[in-house]
C-alpha cells in the first residue's frame, strides 16, 4: 500500500507560477514511477507528467510541455509539479498517482495509487 498526499494547489492569476507536492508513505517509493494527473470540470482525468524511479527520464502532456516540470525527492518520498507560464486552461484538480512498475505510461488505469487531489484554479 501506498498513500499520496498532495498540497500547493491554490488560486494563481495567469502567467504565475505554483509548485504542487505530493508525499508519499508506506511502500519503497524509490521503487515507483510517479505521475501527475488533472481533471477539469467535466472533462475525464488526463495525463499531465510521469518521472522514472531514478528522476532520470520524464514524459510530459503536449499541453504542458516546456511550462511544467516534473522532478522527485527519493530520500523525501516526495514528487513535484513547478508549473510556470500557467493559463486559465490548466484550471482543474491535480492528482498524484503511483505506478509500481518500471516503464513510463500515461493512461490512468495503469496507475495503482492515488492520492485525493489538490485544486489548481488560474485566473485571467
Amino acid at each position: 500500500q501506498v498513500q499520496l498526499v498532495e498540497s500547493g494547489g491554490g488560486l494563481v492569476q495567469a502567467g504565475g507560477s505554483l509548485r504542487l507536492s505530493c508525499a508519499a508513505s508506506g511502500h519503497t517509493f524509490s521503487r515507483y514511477v510517479m505521475g501527475w494527473f488533472r481533471q477539469a470540470p467535466g472533462k475525464e482525468r488526463g495525463f499531465v507528467a510521469a518521472i522514472s524511479w531514478s528522476g532520470s527520464s520524464t514524459i510530459y502532456a503536449d499541453s504542458v510541455k516546456g511550462r511544467f516540470t516534473i522532478s522527485r525527492d527519493n530520500a523525501k518520498n516526495t514528487v513535484y509539479l513547478e508549473m510556470n507560464s500557467l493559463k486559465p486552461e490548466d484550471t482543474a484538480v491535480y492528482y498524484c498517482a503511483a505506478r509500481f512498475a518500471a516503464s513510463l505510461d500515461v493512461r490512468t488505469y495503469q496507475y495503482n495509487y492515488w492520492g485525493q487531489g489538490t485544486q489548481v484554479t488560474v485566473s485571467l
